[in-house]
């Protein structure tokens, strides 16, 4: 006999029971998941600018430097193997408060390691902590909110993720022209550790969540599951492709524009994250959308905007530089928004494992692709890159049109 799965039959749950947009507790709850995302991803992506600096202050190319951010990501992605499966077992708000205050500590204990190697390893401890929240908070979401709400709760939570990538790479970017970098991520697990606090302070306990036993055999059990499933399968692929692709992206354009004919200062570069704007507000726009029309019908056309933001970045003109990353970034957190909802419409059982797979695919797509992207960066510079990056969003857009023809995913 199975255990019970990961959250009740919502028929069997008084509509009472869930948060509602517009009712008491919706404003703070999606606050706690927003301030978790803003923490979560500005601590993953703070690097993200500074790698130019490692390369300088380590003697190490742009492939090596870019570990720096590879190694936080892959240790997330393993991680989310298993935080999934243990907060089906134990509960969701506890997991997440341990990821931030964690992830928070290791940042601080980066910026005092005196060795490339420490930095690393500090880096890979703090991927491996986030994986707590990362897979928990889509699942708490799919569980607490209204279902007619979660659409549009998924891309305000998305959204936070936005803010936090480009804060965390804007806060950086500036701060590094003016402070080593080792204050600077200091300062980063500070407004962590400030974040977090915040967190504990606002989100609720968790009222849908019913245990499932953690054993190897559920865990197993939960991987036919889900790998059996027409179309999760296909959107854990998304994942990965969706996610290598604008790691990729963002890695190399910085090597580009500080080199000539840009020669941009650091802080310039960082305050081109400002490019995310357009993400906060195409997650949210586009989790209401998917909710209206339908996912196969909307999905597919996000991934060819990145397509064409993509192609526009080949133009040699700042402004053009800058409209593509814009149009990029936009259709990228368009389609990650429908996709990370469409994995939690989809899973019925062992819900918090299938959120884990589908962030464990993206964030393996984010450390193996974003560093690949380097030796195309070595081979013919953002030609190469682009090259590369229009590689794997062309093999998204297959997967996206084959998911359209699979019967019951949207």
């Amino acid at each position: 006999m199975s255990d019970p799965v990961s959250s009740p039959d919502a028929s069997a749950l008084s509509d009472e029971t869930f948060i509602e947009r517009g009712r008491r507790g919706y404003r703070a709850t999606m606050l706690a998941l927003f301030l978790g995302a803003f923490s979560t991803f500005a601590l993953l992506y703070c690097v993200q600018p500074m790698m130019p600096i490692f390369s300088h202050a380590f003697g190490i190319d742009a492939a090596r430097s870019s570990l720096v951010l590879s190694v936080a990501t892959a240790s997330l992605a393993v991680g989310l193997l298993f935080t999934g499966a243990l907060s089906d077992a134990i509960g969701r708000k506890g997991i997440m408060v341990f990821a931030l205050l964690s992830a928070s500590i290791c940042t601080l204990a980066a910026a005092l390691m005196p060795g490339w190697g420490g930095v690393l390893v500090m880096r890979a401890l703090a991927g491996l902590s986030l994986s707590g929240l990362c897979a928990v908070a889509m699942t708490y979401l799919g569980e607490e909110i209204a279902p007619r709400f979660v659409g549009v709760s998924m891309g305000l939570y998305i959204g936070g993720s936005a803010i936090g990538g480009m804060g965390g790479r804007l806060i950086s970017g500036v701060l590094v022209d003016w402070l080593h970098w080792r204050w600077v991520l200091g300062i980063m697990g500070v407004i962590s550790l400030i974040t977090a606090a915040l967190f504990i302070r606002l989100l609720p306990p968790s009222r849908h969540f019913t245990p499932r036993r953690l054993s190897f055999s559920n865990l197993l059990e939960g991987f036919r599951l889900h790998f059996r499933d027409a179309g999760l399968p296909w959107l854990f692929l998304e994942g990965f492709l969706l996610m290598g692709s604008f790691v990729t992206l963002f890695n190399y354009i910085a090597y580009r524009l500080l080199e000539p004919p840009y020669h941009f200062s650091q802080a310039v570069v960082g305050l081109m994250s400002i490019v995310y704007l357009s993400g906060i507000y195409s997650s949210a726009w586009a989790g209401a959308v998917a909710d209206r029309r339908g996912r196969p019908q909307v999905f597919w056309v996000f991934i060819g905007v990145m397509a064409g933001g993509l192609a526009i970045t080949l133009m040699s003109p700042v402004w053009a530089i800058l409209v593509g990353m814009l149009i990029f970034t936009f259709g990228f957190f368009a389609a990650h928004s429908v996709a990370s909802g469409w994995v939690g419409q989809r899973a019925t059982q062992a819900r918090g494992q299938a959120s884990s797979l589908y962030l464990f695919s993206y964030y393996l797509g984010s450390s193996s692709a974003g560093t690949l992207g380097g030796v195309f960066w070595r081979w013919h510079q953002w030609p190469g890159v682009v090259l590369f990056i229009g590689l794997l969003l062309t093999c998204a857009l297959v997967v996206a049109l084959r998911l359209k023809r699979v019967s019951g995913v949207g």
